[in-house]
């Protein structure tokens, strides 16, 4: 349909100004109004829906993926470790069939050797996302970041090269909020589409969605369900269609729908293979289960040949958590808009080549960037610098002061 109407002009009432504005409240965003307010910045975050964690829970993708690097090292520190601490902190027990796993004893250990813990399993976790829900708000309202919740970006105002305003709507009506700084934690770059930053999308998505059953009535299970998809944002190796977009309205609801499917039917299968035994759904996720969507284009592309490759401006580390050995350094210029001043962008929607997006999409690596990201809008609204020319040694430093581990020598390939 090709019809249009046209809205009228409005005047949009400022119902909020903030330092720094975070556009979503997932891992990313959360690590980054952390360490915006850490950082004597006012913060306010906005989440379109009711619950902090995004995918990890709303989505029910409750592995904190490693934060070693599969050779003994721990190579992420900060808010990632704190986050990551925080993910279990409530389990007493583990649960294994319900995917509650505290980390491996090896890791809790510390007359560990360094051979012992590249011998075990990583350093991970499994967590209750609702548990994670209360602890993640917790830590926010505790730190002075305001929340607004049901509450969507819908435009960027730009005055010059920055943004100045972000157009939201609510229950309260279509109003603006006022920025000095933005950081886009949306998963899907939806700030960096609106401020007219350049913006790379991939249609390749396909039908998945972790879900949980109650058996007879007591025990919980985790099932991670889902097609294949490409590691490398494509349609190949073996990926499973049908395919689907995230930046478009339709595709979005034609993932969900695929992903309901796929529920059901992984349902009948455990009906159908224990007749004597009851499965009922207890929780299926409650927002869309995309991996990979709409992302900047920054000034560098962060790819797989970067591994173990130290840049300058690195501002943090990744592991590859499919596979032992990978550290990428993640250079500042990988988080900054190219054409605003004030604006960042973190975890899955920073700037990654399609080689390295599928190692840069996960929990551990939104922590890391989104830390980044917040505390140097902070300090750049400090310095009264734009973000792109924000020192990112001096970022680096005080990124270390707050436990970060950041060193060509984690970087560095080790033998296996």
């Amino acid at each position: 349909m090709n019809a249009t109407v046209r809205e009228p002009a409005r005047d949009l009432p400022v119902s909020a100004s903030a330092d720094v504005v975070v556009a979503g409240g997932g891992i990313a965003g959360v690590a980054a109004a952390l360490a915006a307010a850490r950082a004597g910045a006012s913060v306010l975050l906005l989440e379109n829906t009711c619950t902090l964690g995004g995918l990890a829970t709303a989505g029910n993708v409750t592995i904190y993926l490693p934060i070693d690097d599969g050779r003994g090292r721990v190579v992420m520190g900060g808010i990632a470790r704190e986050l990551f601490d925080l993910s279990v902190a409530d389990i007493k027990h583990p649960a294994p069939v319900a995917g509650f796993r505290p980390p491996p004893p090896v890791w809790l250990d510390p007359a560990s050797t360094r051979e012992a813990r590249a011998a075990g399993p990583r350093l991970e976790t499994g967590f209750n996302p609702d548990g994670y829900v209360l602890a993640l708000e917790e830590a926010l309202l505790r730190a002075g970041v305001r929340i607004l919740y049901d509450t969507r970006v819908c435009a960027a105002l730009r005055g010059g090269d920055r943004v100045t305003h972000l157009a939201v709507e609510n229950k309260s009506g279509r109003t603006a909020v006022a920025c000095g700084a933005v950081v886009d934690a949306t998963g899907d770059a939806d700030v960096c589409f609106l401020a007219g930053e350049p913006t790379v999308s991939i249609d390749a998505n396909v039908a998945g969605g972790w879900f949980y059953t109650v058996q007879d009535g007591g025990k919980l299970w985790l099932h991670t369900s889902s097609h294949a998809f490409d590691k490398d944002a494509g349609k190949g190796g073996g990926a499973e269609g049908p395919f689907f977009r995230g930046d478009d309205g339709e595709q979005v609801t034609g993932q969900v729908l695929a992903t309901r499917d796929l529920i059901r039917r992984g349902l009948a299968n455990l009906r159908a293979d224990h007749p004597d035994e009851d499965f009922q759904p207890f929780k299926i996720p409650t927002i869309p289960c995309f991996r990979m969507t709409r992302r900047l284009a920054g000034a560098y592309e962060l790819r797989e040949g970067d591994m173990h490759r130290w840049f300058d401006d690195a501002v943090c580390l990744a592991p590859d958590w499919r596979r032992r050995g990978p550290v990428w350094s993640i250079p500042w210029r990988c988080l900054v808009a190219t054409r605003t001043a004030n604006l960042a962008a973190c975890g899955r929607c920073a700037s990654w080549d399609t080689s390295a997006w599928d190692a840069m999409r996960v929990i551990p690596v939104c922590a890391a960037t989104g830390e980044a990201a917040g505390l140097g809008a902070a300090l750049a609204l400090r310095a009264g610098a734009p973000l792109p020319s924000l020192d990112a040694r001096r970022l680096a430093d005080e990124l270390r002061a707050r436990g970060n581990l950041l060193s060509p020598e984690l970087a560095a390939e080790q033998p296996a």
